[in-house]
């Protein structure tokens, strides 16, 4: 495996620090968030910008599991995304839930962060999903996930991040089945939304 490392400070990043970043001309440079962040500061002239950095913190879900939430931050110009997200044991990559919170750059990083987190707990105070049988199925008549791209799947096939728990479309599709004839609304929001 290659190795993920900063074209500004040369430091080696995980593979959730990295940030692809596109040249004038058309090439890609990799940049680990802090090198980014002091790059798009200086583009918008934050001069007083500091790049917050979070320790982790657990929380437990509705079952009374407990879930490590890692946290990045991203300027973007006129907004700072706060990201929370868990990391596979013994790994470096993105799974299960993950969130993300806009703000004002200029604002304390750390009201964000309490605003992020009150997020999260809301997000994890319910279940979609129970098992019945060994099976996972729909809790309710409402469900709420994530879009995620299947990379186990040969073409363009999804997946969705359901509690924190990928389920393949296949399975999905099984699930919703309890429904069939049932009417059915998607609504799509971004990720920086209240779902």
């Amino acid at each position: 495996m290659s190795k993920n490392i900063c074209a500004r400070c040369e430091t080696v990043m995980s593979p959730h620090a990295v940030v692809k970043v596109a040249s004038g001309d058309g090439a890609f440079r990799s940049l680990c968030s802090r090198c980014f962040n002091t790059e798009m500061a200086h583009l918008a002239k934050l001069n007083a910008f500091e790049h917050p950095k979070f320790a982790p913190v657990r929380l437990a879900d509705a079952g009374g599991v407990v879930h490590e939430f890692h946290f990045r931050s991203l300027l973007f110009g006129d907004q700072l995304s706060l990201e929370a997200f868990e990391l596979a044991s013994g790994d470096e990559d993105c799974v299960g839930y993950r969130f993300q919170l806009l703000g004002d750059p200029r604002s304390d990083p750390f009201e964000l962060l309490g605003h992020l987190v009150q997020k999260v707990k809301r997000a994890l105070a319910t279940r979609y999903l129970v098992e019945h049988a060994g099976n996972l199925e729909v809790a309710g008549t409402t469900v709420r996930g994530r879009i995620e791209w299947d990379s186990s799947e040969i073409g363009h096939m999804p997946c969705v991040i359901i509690d924190g728990k990928r389920v393949d479309w296949t399975d999905f599709g099984a699930m919703l089945m309890q429904f069939e004839g049932w009417q059915f609304r998607i609504a799509l929001v971004d990720p920086s939304d209240e779902a």
